[in-house]
């Protein structure tokens, strides 16, 4: 037997061994033989917690932050991870509520605001814990606390923001794209069977009416409402002085303390400075808490997301087709 043929059986050795190891582990991962790995490699995420200063155990100021747009986009993953997280966020405030150690919150924001609903969510779990643990809640404003951001930043006791902090924005926006001039230029005709004559408002095949624009400011300004009254019970200010800056417009940090928005001037630091020293928590210890999948998912994850990732122009184009693919009302200043 030449060399040549000899090559060629041992290639088809190596080949057979390959294939009947893949064989293998794949019988094995259909079995509950790695039902131990499998739950080291869990996607589900646990919340642990982070001293940042140590103190008092039984005399706690959580920090907790809002990054980015306000919106339920799903959670993150060992494989994956979302910018904003809503329903950990929502965890965390669940987890003060019960946790009598917990004597203050600081909250952080940097955000530009986002859905109407997911705010409201936010707010309504900090006039919870408010009314129901009587503890004092601060906001440190980042470089955005704006629509969204300031609706959930209004029921704190305290508000700090820096000069150049981006904030107010008080209103609501529905957009949405009309595609049908471009259609018609490149000859695309829409089809479509409806029940009743606004079934497809907003869907970007057509010209919105005046009545169904009519439909939507009615929505809006009930949203609007909503959102002046939270502001007036947050920072008991009369309807009259909320709607003075109420019209959507931005502020900074300056205008909005003249404006009586934000209380005063300064950082993360002065925020936690303040909040030790108006309730007595000096001795407190400081935490925050930390959404965690273990060093070995972690890594796990980021070596598949290079290998398997979207580029950067896919995750545009997938950004911009899950953002308009449905209007729905939103506190939101700009895009983030």
């Amino acid at each position: 037997m030449n060399t040549k043929r000899w090559l060629a059986l041992g290639f088809a050795v190596v080949l057979l061994v390959f294939s009947i190891g893949i064989n293998t582990v794949f019988t094995m991962l259909k079995t509950n033989f790695f039902s131990d790995f499998d739950s080291l490699i869990s996607t589900e995420s646990e919340m642990f917690e982070t001293v940042l200063e140590p103190g008092d155990f039984d005399q706690r100021i959580a920090l907790l932050s809002v990054n980015g747009t306000i919106q339920d986009i799903g959670s993150s993953t060992a494989w994956s991870t979302v910018e904003y997280d809503h329903q950990a966020f929502l965890a965390q405030l669940e987890n003060i509520l019960y946790d009598d150690s917990i004597q203050a919150v600081v909250l952080e924001v940097n955000s530009p605001g986002g859905g109407v609903i997911e705010s409201a969510e936010i707010h309504d779990k900090l006039v919870e814990i408010k009314e129901q643990r009587n503890i004092p809640i601060y906001v440190s404003m980042g470089s955005y606390a704006a629509s969204g951001g300031y609706y959930i930043s209004a029921p704190a006791d305290k508000i700090f923001a820096h000069r150049e902090t981006i904030t107010g924005s008080i209103g609501v926006i529905m957009q949405s794209y009309n595609f049908a001039e471009l259609a018609d230029k490149v000859g695309i005709k829409f089809e479509t069977i409806k029940s009743g004559e606004h079934k497809d408002m907003f869907g970007g095949t057509r010209e919105t009416t005046e009545e169904e624009k009519a439909m939507v400011q009615e929505m809006i300004n009930e949203s609007y409402e909503a959102f002046v009254d939270v502001v007036e019970q947050g920072r008991g200010m009369s309807e009259s002085d909320v709607k003075k800056v109420a019209d959507g417009r931005i502020l900074g940090g300056s205008q909005a303390l003249k404006a009586g928005l934000v209380d005063e001037l300064g950082g993360l630091e002065e925020t936690i400075a303040s909040i030790r020293a108006d309730y007595g928590l000096e001795d407190a210890e400081l935490f925050e808490y930390d959404t965690s999948y273990g060093d070995f998912t972690s890594l796990l994850g980021v070596k598949i997301g290079s290998f398997f990732g979207l580029s950067a122009e896919e995750q545009l184009i997938k950004k911009l087709m899950a953002s308009n693919e449905v209007p729905r009302m939103m506190y939101l200043y700009g895009e983030y």
